[in-house]
């Protein structure tokens, strides 16, 4: 892919990494994140939980990296928590990030789901961690979590009401039924729709139209709308500050008011 501007490693540079259950691969500034458990659908166990959130961490860590795309290997993003590893019973370490290694606090970093088959439970509720969604047409996403005197403690009763209009949010949630990608996406949740098998290449060019703008200004732009449900009007003037200033006072900045000035693309270097 064309990466819209210039950056240490050159586009489409490949760095593939292994953690249990969940791979990366580093294409040039983009880290593409893939549960990879097809045979479980792509469920996530305690193995899979720590392994996300190693990666969430390699992303916040390398400042050669932007952002983040997360998908699932086999046809399918995922079908939520590993039931027979929660029967099982037993105490399991929780990741630092909570739920999943990621619901409780994402990267810092843009991440983009891209999602074929289903994101069900907390597949969904992955899927809402993320800032952007792409899904494939004939994708299916709910939280049929009630079906099973279950209930979605993974940010999905909370977060999916402020992304759709609630009483939407409310039925997909008392219902527990599956919902459509086309019908998400007229709901405003799914951001891009991509042909069957074609998520992530369309999540991967979704994240190239936003590589050429500055990556510290991407991190502290997410971060503030990230942050900002925890905060009133008059709270938000206060706290963005800190968080806009380490971009303001990045060499990103710099860089990019030379690029300006020479009339130049920037080189960014994410710090």
């Amino acid at each position: 892919m064309s990466t819209g501007a210039q950056h240490d490693g050159g586009p489409g540079r490949t760095d593939p990494g292994h953690a249990g259950a969940v791979r990366t691969e580093r294409r040039g500034p983009v880290l593409i994140v893939t549960i990879d458990r097809p045979q479980a659908r792509n469920a996530m166990d305690s193995a899979a939980a720590q392994a996300m959130n190693a990666a969430m961490d390699l992303l916040d860590e390398t400042d050669e990296l932007f952002l983040g795309v997360i998908t699932g290997a086999g046809g399918t993003f995922s079908a939520g928590a590993d039931l027979k590893e929660a029967a099982q019973g037993g105490p399991r370490q929780r990741p630092a990030r909570g739920g999943f290694g990621i619901m409780a606090r994402p990267s810092r970093k843009p991440l983009i789901a891209a999602v074929e088959g289903y994101a069900v439970g907390g597949g969904l509720e992955l899927c809402l961690a993320c800032d952007l969604i792409v899904a494939a047409r004939d994708a299916r996403m709910g939280l049929p979590e009630v079906r099973h005197n279950v209930v979605a403690v993974g940010g999905g009763l909370f977060r999916l009401p402020r992304r759709i209009p609630y009483h939407a949010a409310m039925e997909m949630a008392l219902t527990g039924e599956l919902r459509g990608a086309e019908e998400m996406a007229a709901l405003g949740l799914v951001n891009r729709l991509s042909e069957p098998g074609g998520a992530l290449e369309t999540a991967l060019a979704l994240a190239d139209s936003m590589l050429g703008n500055g990556p510290t200004a991407l991190a502290a732009s997410k971060e503030i709308m990230f942050r900002s449900a925890e905060w009133t009007e008059a709270e938000a003037w206060e706290k963005q500050r800190p968080i806009a200033q380490v971009a303001l006072d990045s060499e990103d900045r710099r860089e990019g008011l030379a690029a300006f000035a020479e009339k130049r693309r920037p080189v960014w270097k994410g710090r």
